[in-house]
């Protein structure tokens, strides 16, 4: 028939190679897919990866999240938990396995913002951390209010209307923070701790306006919240309307409905102080009233009880001794004051009749001659003591070196210092001193002599 027939020819591939091809054919294919399926085998390591398994009725697929997407979820992923994922399918090449590279999750049925409210909700309030008894009391009247909130909020206006309008007297203090986005936990957070650390505010107010589930993220983060409460000042939360709702809000000591609202609960206004004064004044002075009432009819009874009569006696008869006592000490004092008063004419009229000049004169003249007497003694000594000082110092000088060296004799010493008394002691060439009686000449030996 005139047909020839060529067998197929045949390729081999390297199980690398056929990986590496399917892998590339699949990634074109299904470059961006959504998939949905039950979460199983869920391992988080410390490299921030995230992995586990698709299943779907008997169906499985394996997933990996990186690090990079899976430090964007608002929420923590758990066995069981129904979601979708949206990735690039692809195949891994080391074990030959069909598996999902995710770059986004989110749960199905419930969105991730209010599933990681709700986890982080139950996480906190297991630890205790919304518990009533550890809510700390807001000062009646704080004299610092520390805000946290935007500089440029209208809210921030609100507060210190209200503020102002209350009790204009107090002081606030504004730490300037965002209150959306990704720095806005981490610099309300630092708010809080820096009104702790310098101890200036009384109150912590954490404000911002109402807005989506999306606005209010911030202050459903963890580290915030455990920041409030772990803060030793009282934190109210004022953030959003009446109907939303933060983790913030929980830990906080108390919630406002509203930023205005918080402003109201803060302080108290100057009027409702006043008239809170007043009624505790009125009801001081009804109760003082009735206390002195209830007193004096008290004492009246017991004045007209025979024990307080018989009382009565006895201090009429101890007021009667002591009057007697206070009227013998004044005969007393009278009796002695009129002895001293005899006694002291009795020594007057005996020193007018005695001249104290004269003997004073008779003193003066014998101190003259004692004087005198003393001053030529003095002299005496002193000019023995002279004469014998001078003979002394004659025979001083007469003994001295230096008198000697004046007759023209003369001292040599060697280079050492010692005194020459031989010549054997020096040497042609030594170097010698000698002491005149005026001064000393440093010389050599050129020659010397037994």
């Amino acid at each position: 028939m005139g047909f020839s027939f060529r067998p197929p020819e045949r390729r081999v591939w390297k199980v690398r190679d056929l990986v590496a091809s399917v892998r590339t054919h699949i990634e074109r294919e299904y470059s961006d897919a959504w998939v949905e399926g039950e979460i199983s085998n869920f391992r988080a390591p410390e490299s921030g990866h995230l992995y586990f398994t698709l299943k779907d009725g008997n169906a499985q697929i394996r997933v990996v999240m990186f690090r990079s997407s899976a430090r964007l979820l608002r929420f923590r992923p758990a066995d069981g938990l129904q979601v979708i994922v949206r990735g690039r399918v692809t195949i891994y090449e080391d074990r030959g396995e069909l598996q999902i590279a995710a770059e986004y999750l989110e749960p199905k049925g419930a969105g991730s913002l209010q599933l990681a409210f709700e986890q982080l909700k139950s996480k906190l309030e297991a630890e205790g951390l919304f518990a009533p008894e550890r809510k700390k009391p807001i000062p009646s009247l704080p004299s610092r209010i520390g805000i946290v909130t935007s500089a440029q909020a209208a809210v921030l206006r609100d507060i210190l209307n209200v503020l102002q309008r209350r009790h204009h007297s107090v002081n606030v203090l504004i730490f300037p923070a965002q209150v959306q986005g990704d720095a806005a936990a981490r610099e309300v957070s630092a708010g809080v701790r820096f009104f702790n650390q310098h101890d200036n505010v009384d109150v912590i107010v954490v404000a911002r306006g109402g807005g989506s589930a999306e606005d209010l993220a911030a202050f459903n983060d963890e580290t915030l919240a455990r920041t409030i409460a772990a803060s030793e000042i009282p934190v109210i939360s004022a953030v959003g309307h009446e109907t939303d709702f933060t983790i913030v809000d929980f830990v906080a000591d108390l919630r406002a409905p509203t930023p205005s609202a918080a402003a109201e609960l803060v302080i108290r206004s100057r009027q409702e102080v006043e008239d809170h004064d007043t009624a505790l004044r009125e009801r001081l002075s009804r109760a003082m009233r009735y206390r002195l009432l209830m007193g004096r009819q008290a004492l009246t009874e017991l004045s007209q009880h025979g024990a307080f009569a018989r009382m009565m006696e006895l201090i009429r008869q101890r007021q009667q001794k002591v009057d007697d006592l206070a009227h013998r000490m004044e005969l007393a004092e009278r009796q002695s004051i009129e002895g001293l008063l005899r006694r002291w004419e009795t020594i007057a009229s005996a020193i007018r009749h005695y001249d104290l000049r004269l003997v004073l004169s008779g003193m003066r003249k014998e101190l003259d001659r004692g004087t005198q007497a003393l001053v030529s003694i003095m002299r005496n000594v002193l000019l023995q003591h002279r004469v014998r000082s001078e003979r002394f110092e004659m025979i001083l000088q007469s003994l001295s070196p230096l008198a000697i060296l004046e007759r023209g004799y003369a001292l040599v010493f060697d280079s050492e210092g010692n005194l020459l008394k031989d010549t054997s002691r020096v040497q042609v060439g030594d170097q010698i001193s000698t002491r005149l009686a005026h001064g000393e000449l440093h010389a050599a030996v050129t020659k010397k002599q037994e």
